[in-house]
């Protein structure tokens, strides 16, 4: 029999969260099978007392959440090649069961082909998941588990060889639609995405808009993502159905005024490496229900 696949975490910390970041570990911790590795690392600041055998980094500045990640991925060596699996878990998340890392195992083990699996986060109190942490289009039942085309960014499990391969999360997004990004790229190499109820992260409801820069950083991202991935003909067609969909939300003033200065800075600010995907990667992705221009 072959070896179980060797699995790592890694955890980016602003230091402001240190009770919920134990609480995280300690649920990594009462992993069944063999310990998960666990890096964490402070994105600009002091990491926070952690146990024994939980490596850490600390980073003089905030690189974001794509840099910071990168950071802790380069941890377990080159594109993370020391481990086979890497779980990416928000600081203030816990892993509400103790088979998670197990089920991981198994799905990379049964399907040589999958990529990334999304987890399935819910609010610790309710239990809800909110509709935008399902990662399709047909979101209203949140417990079916099915093929997708990107991925939770603070609740999931990467296979090392997909970084290894296609490159990891672009740090210059620093927040917002890098999944996108890295899941486009996996796509477009061959990988699969699978979301999965029964992986699930409790994490508190909250409203991306809490963050000061969403508005600007989503609209800039958005642009960048189509830029470097998209045919060029989809391109203008993706960005319009955005922008229509931005209006219809009705935002506030400034926040509008945060969007369109974004949206601008999408197209005047190089974006990396343009590599589009293939059309049969844009059939692909609309046989799973998302075509991307949507």
């Amino acid at each position: 029999m072959s070896s179980p696949l060797k699995v790592g975490a890694v955890i980016i910390t602003m230091g402001n969260r240190p009770e919920e970041l134990r609480a995280l570990l300690d649920s990594v911790a009462k992993q069944d099978g063999d310990p998960v590795e666990v890096v964490v690392v402070g994105n600009g600041s002091p990491v926070p007392d952690v146990p024994a055998g939980v490596r850490t980094v600390e980073l003089p500045e905030n690189l974001g959440i794509p840099g910071g990640r990168n950071v802790g991925i380069e941890a377990f060596g080159p594109s993370g090649g020391d481990v086979d699996v890497l779980l990416f878990l928000d600081d203030d998340g816990l892993l509400a069961q103790h088979d998670t890392a197990e089920l991981c195992r198994r799905a990379f083990t049964d399907d040589p082909k999958l990529g990334i699996v999304s987890f399935r986060i819910a609010d610790p109190g309710t239990g809800v998941t909110q509709r935008r942490h399902v990662p399709r289009l047909r979101a209203s039942d949140p417990m079916r588990s099915s093929r997708v085309t990107t991925f939770l960014g603070g609740a999931n499990a990467v296979r090392t060889q997909v970084i290894a391969e296609v490159g990891p999360l672009p740090d210059a997004f620093f927040y917002a639609h890098e999944e996108t990004d890295l899941a486009w790229r996996a796509l477009d190499a061959g990988w699969l995405i699978d979301y999965r109820s029964d992986m699930v992260l409790f994490h508190p409801t909250t409203a991306p808009s809490r963050h000061a820069v969403y508005h600007r950083m989503v609209a800039r991202n958005r642009v960048w993502l189509a830029r470097r991935n998209l045919p060029a003909p989809l391109v203008p067609v993706y960005l319009g159905v955005w922008m229509l969909l931005t209006l219809a939300r009705r935002p506030s003033g400034p926040a509008l005024k945060a969007w369109f200065g974004g949206f601008r800075e999408g197209w005047t600010s190089p974006c990396g490496a343009r590599r589009p995907m293939k059309w049969r990667t844009v059939w692909r992705l609309t046989r799973l229900g998302r075509p991307p221009v949507i």
